[in-house]
């Protein structure tokens, strides 16, 4: 029995595989993202049923339901599934350049970057400059510490080892100068750039979803076009050279697109933790390590933890609303301990 089905274009020169497994499970999580979507939006303070959720969405129903929906629950959805999707990639990303399954945004220090150029935007541009430009201000400090880290791990080339350990090093150096930020700052700006930083998608709304959904729109498909890359740097540097790889340039190249995901879901979502650790786990024991099958199931597991964690975290506490990234490093923190101690003689 085939396993993969092949797929070809007789007008553009463009052929491909697939692996008939990963397109179910594909569609099986799409289909579970849309029923997590409608039970999301039916639960809150105000409970509405499944099917008045469907007629809300397009335009029927009450008003009070239309309200609801779509301007206080549909954004928060669309926003937590969408930083769950960039968080999983960055992270299946980091962890088949680097080769090690510690490897994720948050760990090396790429959330940090982001979240300190977030937190200085939030503390000394947010009455001056439009919010819109909270995305670029966090992609560009991931990008700073990501160049950071690749010129302080370079020694004759990058190895994996090298950086992840200055990427933790950095991480913890980020993260010190945030909370000096943050303790020179007026009480309702620490307090307002804290509760961000716990991971919140709080008082979304859908000019926020605008911010975040063209990068991951457009980094997410570039990604599809590295995975053969991704594939050959997993076979280790001498490997992928011998292979005619160069493995310096693409291994920044998948960084820099790592760093773009990242910094996107970072600025919606604040420093929600773990999601890029645990996802591409996860994804390996459902389809396997091959790049290119990993890459939408991880952007789909990832959506579906945030929005199942974020629908917990406004209803289950009524009516607090619990930020999100409490509830994924709960989740996050015990599997990060258990990975250390199941590669503790590696």
């Amino acid at each position: 029995m085939k396993t993969h089905m092949h797929v070809r274009f007789e007008k553009i020169p463009v052929s491909f595989f697939i692996h008939k497994k990963t397109l179910k499970l594909t569609i099986a999580l799409i289909v579970a993202s849309v029923v997590l979507f409608l039970v999301s939006a039916s639960l809150g303070d105000m409970r509405i049923h499944p099917l008045d959720v469907i007629r809300a969405m397009f335009g029927n129903g009450t008003d009070e339901q239309r309200l609801v929906v779509h301007t206080l629950r549909l954004p928060r959805i669309v926003a937590a599934f969408l930083v769950g999707a960039a968080l999983a990639v960055a992270g299946s990303i980091l962890q088949g350049i680097i080769r090690n399954p510690l490897a994720s945004p948050d760990i090396i220090g790429i959330t940090s970057g982001a979240s300190l150029a977030a937190v200085a935007f939030i503390s000394y541009l947010s009455g001056t400059v439009s919010i819109v430009w909270l995305p670029v201000a966090a992609i560009t400090g991931a990008g700073i510490t990501s160049i950071l880290i690749y010129l302080l791990a370079w020694k004759k080339g990058v190895t994996a080892i090298r950086l992840v350990l200055v990427g933790i090093g950095i991480n913890f150096l980020l993260g010190s100068i945030t909370k000096v930020i943050l303790v020179k700052n007026p009480i309702f700006t620490s307090s307002q750039a804290y509760v961000w930083l716990t991971g919140t998608v709080y008082g979304t709304d859908w000019s926020i979803v605008a911010m975040i959904l063209p990068w991951v729109a457009i980094f997410i498909p570039i990604a599809f076009v590295f995975a053969r890359n991704v594939n050959v740097l997993q076979l280790g540097d001498d490997i992928a050279s011998s292979a005619g790889s160069s493995v310096q340039r693409q291994r920044f190249t998948l960084l820099m697109i790592s760093v773009a995901l990242a910094g996107a879901a970072v600025s919606v979502g604040g420093a929600i933790s773990f999601i890029g650790l645990i996802t591409p786990h996860m994804t390996r024991k459902l389809v396997g390590p091959s790049f290119g099958g990993m890459l939408p199931v991880s952007a789909l597991i990832g959506g579906l933890i945030v929005v199942a964690a974020d629908t917990v975290a406004r209803t289950a506490f009524l009516p607090y609303d619990i930020p999100v990234g409490v509830f994924t490093a709960g989740i996050g923190a015990p599997f990060f301990i258990y990975l250390l101690y199941r590669n503790r003689n590696s």
